[in-house]
């Protein structure tokens, strides 16, 4: 799953940006990296390792509402949708 969100630019200031990214690896766990920063100048890669998908989609879950809380906001999503209960 990867998902991307960017922040409406301010007077003056460069939008900010953020890049979640969600995929297997290959010892049966998911690794969650979330890119964030300036577009077009630096930015920050973090990575979280999660045991089960279920973890996984959780922590993609809660990345994307702290980012979209932040005033972010989707302009691209591809992947695994989550089934709906």
């Amino acid at each position: 799953m990867r998902m991307f969100l960017q922040q409406q630019p301010a007077a003056g200031a460069p939008p900010r940006f953020c890049q979640l990214i969600l995929q297997a690896d290959l010892l049966g766990g998911y690794t969650l990296m979330r890119e964030s920063g300036e577009i077009g100048g630096r930015s920050q890669v973090r990575r979280s390792v999660h045991p089960d998908r279920d973890s996984a989609i959780a922590a993609f879950e809660a990345a994307r509402d702290r980012e979209i809380r932040r005033g972010l906001r989707v302009t691209f999503a591809e992947g695994a949708q989550r089934p709906q209960d």
